[in-house]
């Protein structure tokens, strides 16, 4: 095998790690990072910072002008394939064909089928070696979020939940402070920065009066070279019943917050939480609920990518047993907390027979000190397939 076949799975992992450091960062944008390499040598690297600036390609190629080298005869490995389209910035088709590029090395494909494989075939016919497929999965995985919303246009929807081992969230009166340990919740945090926006029912404002921000455990360094996660919150309050005082409503955050009525809402209230935060009307289904259908259809056109639901019971029953979430992240304690009316962390109705059942895949567990992580993505029930 020719030497530069044997250096581009390695190659690529450079990349890949390079693209991690826009964690959170490029919404709607994908995590990208390309390096630059001639006769052996890494000459330019870079990664896509956010959106509006330059990508990873571009970056690469400032950091090889930056240190003297030439791009002429390089080879580029780039986690996805390079845009070809005029969008916030020029296609990267365009600058890696200028440069003189010899060679393209591409890990994931462009996920838009209105794009897909168009930038391979702009830089073959510019006599542009391209091959691709080069750690593929790691590099699709990279960007799940972007990957489900450019085709879907609607987020990926991850339930979060923290529970005792027999599925509960809260005591009756509400206490749930806290059930997992200091481990699991800086994960859980690490969720909040990976998602556009963050969603949860009234009645956990009502109950917890939560910020729902994101709060780094950084150091002061890299907090210092890192702008602040501005995450959404996004409550579903059908009559409006947000307090005034609420966080949420008050913070220096009011601005992320979107309230989400029906027409049904008290005129009065509705007006005067307009004056501090986005109201947003939704219709609403035969039951008097939210419509999340609806709401997902509008939160993917503000170019939300991903949301993360923490809600209360019935708000993650809605979503799961309603067929609007891809993924779960359930955080086990090692505890158990009984009763009757102790608040589970999926509620709702429930499957009335096993056909119903949700299923899922792809699971991974995970101990982060005494509790246990489950992450895994939602099937839709066997009863499903046959409808």
């Amino acid at each position: 095998m020719p030497p530069t076949l044997v250096a581009d799975p390695a190659m690529m992992r450079r990349a890949l790690r390079l693209a991690c450091r826009g964690f959170g960062r490029t919404s709607p944008n994908p995590q990208v990072g390309a390096v630059l390499v001639r006769h052996g040598q890494v000459i330019g690297s870079g990664w896509h910072h956010g959106a509006g600036l330059p990508h990873a390609e571009i970056e690469a190629l400032r950091d090889a002008a930056r240190r003297d080298h030439s791009p002429r005869g390089a080879t580029l490995y780039v986690t996805l394939e390079p845009c070809c389209t005029h969008g916030r910035t020029p296609p990267c088709t365009d600058a890696i064909i200028a440069a003189g590029i010899r060679r393209v090395v591409v890990g994931a494909t462009d996920p838009n089928p209105a794009h897909a494989g168009r930038g391979f075939d702009l830089l073959r016919a510019a006599g542009i070696a391209v091959t691709h497929g080069v750690l593929a999965t790691e590099c699709e995985q990279l960007n799940e979020a972007f990957n489900h919303w450019i085709v879907r246009r609607t987020p990926l929807v991850t339930v979060k939940a923290a529970m005792t081992l027999d599925g509960k969230i809260a005591t009756a009166s509400g206490d749930s402070q806290w059930i997992t340990s200091e481990p699991a919740r800086a994960v859980g945090m690490k969720l909040r920065e990976a998602a556009d926006a963050i969603l949860v029912g009234i009645n956990t404002v009502l109950a917890d009066d939560p910020s729902l921000t994101f709060r780094p455990a950084i150091t002061a360094r890299k907090a210092a070279a890192t702008p602040a996660k501005r995450l959404r919150r996004i409550i579903l309050d059908a009559r409006a019943r947000t307090p005034l005082d609420a966080r949420v409503v008050t913070d220096t955050a009011a601005d992320l917050t979107t309230i989400v009525l029906s027409a049904a809402a008290p005129k009065r209230r509705a007006a005067a939480l307009a004056q501090h935060v986005r109201t947003l009307v939704a219709p609403v289904t035969p039951d008097g609920r939210i419509d999340l259908r609806w709401l997902l259809a509008e939160l993917g056109r503000e170019q939300v990518t991903s949301l993360l639901v923490e809600g209360g019971g019935e708000v993650n029953a809605s979503f799961l047993l309603g067929g609007f979430a891809q993924r779960i992240a359930f955080f086990y304690a090692p505890k158990i907390l009984g009763g009757r009316t102790a608040r589970k962390a999926v509620a709702g109705d429930g499957a009335r027979d096993l056909d119903e059942v949700l299923n899922l895949t792809d699971l991974h567990w995970r101990q982060l000190g005494p509790d246990l992580l489950l992450t895994a993505r939602v099937s839709p029930p066997s009863s499903a397939a046959s409808r």
